[in-house]
């Protein structure tokens, strides 16, 4: 993003509209998206434990439906997406997000990069939660999973809002890169 889209950032969660995203932007952004966040959250905590007693095994594909999402700009290798594999308990969840952001920022949707995917954590050992079908990569090509957010990933705010508002974790405004991924986890 350039200085005056960080800015306009800023001002959203209400950091200092300085321009600078630091240490004080970062902590502002993830407060501003933990507000929006359900309480009690519906997701369970991230650690494998936790992974397994909500969603079960990685790769266990008896709890995955076909979320249909006909008609909402959804594209993977630029063909058109009807409907895509995931976790039964994030479905819902999800589809409302994907609706929400067909209108809001069709942009991001033209780029889908995929849910279910059995394999482990990029540089781990441990399942992604791809592997369980609760995380979703959105607009892979501006939002790299080693590219920093929000001085070079472009994933839009709004976004991360939508997801922040079913209570998913947005990797870019988390860990400060990945802003392609969002996860069913807290």
């Amino acid at each position: 993003m350039n200085a005056a889209q960080i800015i306009a950032t800023q001002k959203r969660i209400g950091a200092v509209p300085d321009g600078f995203w630091g240490p004080k932007s970062i902590a502002a952004c993830q407060r501003h998206l933990r507000a929006l966040m359900p309480s009690p959250n519906p997701w369970p905590k991230s650690d494998q434990a936790s992974l397994q007693k909500f969603y079960g095994s990685p790769g266990d594909e008896s709890k995955h439906i076909a979320l249909y999402l006909p008609s909402l700009g959804l594209k993977y290798e630029g063909r058109p997406v009807e409907s895509i594999k995931c976790h039964r308990a994030v479905a819902m969840s999800l589809g409302r997000i994907l609706n929400e952001l067909s209108q809001s920022c069709p942009e991001v949707l033209a780029t889908y990069a995929g849910v279910y995917n059995n394999r482990k954590m990029r540089g781990g050992s441990s399942p992604s939660l791809h592997a369980r079908a609760a995380a979703i990569d959105l607009d892979p090509d501006r939002n790299g999973n080693s590219v920093s957010w929000p001085v070079r990933a472009m994933m839009p705010v709004i976004v991360m809002e939508a997801f922040a508002c079913e209570g998913w974790l947005s990797a870019g405004a988390f860990w400060g890169r990945d802003a392609m991924h969002f996860q069913a986890t807290q």
